[in-house]
């Protein structure tokens, strides 16, 4: 399986740091966020990475390069300096995926977890499924519940970012400024959404405070 990061947006809320850098090369611990990613996504075995960027694109292309020096192959989908926003950078890298399922990671995410757990196969009626985290302090009301397997408009459970798509999810789409919401709310309509809980811990690094926080979690777990 292929995999994407995403890693095009501006990080306004972690300024003044983002003013100079992009928001997946911020540090927790002593690794950039997308370093943390691209790491577990190989320890799963996927190797061939396609990361998106836009704000300070360069920075991103110059330090990760072609992956090798990650043990990892990586494609750079480079969009404007406003982005395409989640669905539409998708769209914008679907020649990458050759047709089959793929995996999609939030890269201003860090998540101490076993990312093979997201690696269980669709079936074919399924357009993707969602990983799913306890709402943290910062989304009380949630995003989604869990309906005997199936992805609904809810409460109970925030979106982590992680998600498995098939490539069918997205034809005759094109790749324009478009949120993932808005498919996300018309798949589940169709029944064709999956949920899952998360296993490990999950951080959203979206403030100076949660950046804080991850880095507190890092130090005291030895990671």
């Amino acid at each position: 399986m292929k995999a994407m990061i995403l890693a095009a947006g501006r990080g306004e809320r972690l300024r003044p740091i983002t003013d100079t850098i992009p928001k997946p090369l911020v540090k927790v611990g002593d690794k950039a966020l997308l370093v943390w990613h691209i790491e577990k996504l190989k320890k799963a075995n996927i190797t061939d990475i396609i990361i998106n960027s836009a704000y300070l694109s360069e920075k991103i292309v110059d330090f990760i390069g072609d992956g090798s020096a990650f043990g990892v192959h990586v494609t750079h989908s480079v969009e404007g300096a406003q982005g395409l926003e989640t669905a539409g950078g998708i769209i914008k890298a679907l020649p990458f995926f050759e047709n089959e399922d793929f995996l999609v990671v939030n890269g201003d995410t860090f998540i101490d977890a076993d990312y093979s757990q997201f690696l269980e196969p669709l079936t074919e009626k399924d357009l993707g499924r969602l990983y799913l985290v306890k709402n943290p302090a910062h989304n009380l009301k949630g995003d989604f519940s869990i309906d005997n397997g199936l992805c609904r408009r809810g409460g109970n459970y925030t979106f982590s970012g992680v998600a498995q798509y098939k490539c069918k999810a997205f034809e005759n789409r094109h790749a324009e400024r478009l949120p993932l919401l808005p498919l996300f709310l018309e798949w589940c309509s169709k029944g064709g959404l999956k949920g899952a809980a998360l296993l490990g811990n999950w951080f959203d690094v979206g403030t100076i405070e949660r950046l804080d926080n991850v880095n507190a979690y890092i130090k005291e777990h030895k990671l």
